[in-house]
């Protein structure tokens, strides 16, 4: 095993917010990120350090964009956290990771979100319990087969030094987990999702999360600026607002990175950033038969091979 660098991990992760912020600040327009650096306080439960969050809210471009950075530690995991991992009991532990959600205004500009992350359990005379995690996943609302054989594309390019089995493996994984159980229904098109990521050693597996973190911003950015100026109606913002209403239901039900901010008494601001700031529910709603809507649902929706 190489040894564990946690401090070149951060670096790393204070970088990439940099990067993708400046970038996606420069696409909406030139609109700067809100950024507020925030610590938790000693005694304020068990989890303790801080992070770095960056809103951009009511761009041109985008409605609402959260970029957050983390690095928070603990002496021991909550018991929620534990339940399937009984080896990080009793372990003090840290995570770091950036975490981003990108809400569009347009209804032909697809929402994405993204995270990176690495996790270390440690306790005295054993050896350390780590794994890196991440990945990057597309929701469009009027998709364009275009747009999604590209954002593949660029999913594949991350994955290819790695080894020819890795893009489909972490295609698949994406595909399962971004998988509404409840509707039986997919949140977007997918794209890569990885976890539990250390039998590499640290040092490559460190490359492949650095690799996915960079290739995100290469993947949306050139969509964003194909889609942003497409003229839209009532009708097609109606149907994003609606559709936004999946997003929120898997982040609430099924995330993970959600899940394990809230049981650990996390950040609250920070963990629900990547909620939509518009929404609808309605009531068993159906897509008109051939219509773009329904376009949606048959031929993206579905998983399959985009490459």
């Amino acid at each position: 095993m190489n040894d564990i660098n946690t401090n070149a991990v951060k670096d790393y992760l204070l970088e990439l917010q940099e990067t993708i912020s400046s970038e996606l600040a420069e696409e909406d327009g030139g609109k700067a990120f809100l950024e507020e650096a925030w610590e938790r306080e000693p005694g304020s439960g068990s989890l303790q350090g801080g992070g770095r969050s960056r809103v951009l809210a009511d761009g041109q471009v985008f409605e609402s964009a959260g970029i957050n950075f983390s690095h928070v530690h603990g002496p021991a995991l909550p018991a929620s956290a534990t339940a399937h991992r009984p080896e990080l009991a009793g372990r003090r532990f840290q995570a770091l990771g950036v975490s981003l959600v990108i809400h569009p205004r347009n209804p032909y500009v697809p929402t994405s979100h993204a995270n990176v992350r690495f996790f270390i359990a440690e306790k005295d005379g054993a050896e350390p319990v780590w794994w890196f995690g991440g990945g990057f996943d597309l929701t469009p609302y009027y998709a364009f087969e275009e747009d999604v054989v590209y954002w593949h594309g660029k999913a594949r390019d991350a994955c290819e030094p790695f080894g020819a089995e890795i893009y489909p493996r972490f295609k698949q994984w994406c595909d399962d987990y971004f998988f509404l159980k409840h509707r039986n229904e997919a949140r977007g098109v997918g794209g890569l999702f990885f976890d539990d990521l250390n039998e590499w050693g640290f040092e490559k597996s460190f490359a492949f999360m650095r690799s996915v973190g960079d290739h995100y911003i290469m993947a949306y950015r050139p969509i964003v600026a194909r889609r942003k100026d497409i003229a839209y109606g009532e009708r097609e913002r109606d149907f994003q607002l609606y559709r936004r209403g999946r997003y929120v239901e898997f982040n609430l039900v099924y995330d993970r990175g959600t899940l394990f901010g809230l049981q650990t008494g996390g950040r609250t601001e920070s963990i629900l950033m990547s909620m939509p700031p518009l929404v609808k529910w309605r009531y068993n709603w159906q897509p008109e038969p051939g219509s773009p809507e329904a376009e949606l649902y048959e031929a993206y929706l579905p998983a399959r091979d985009w490459l």
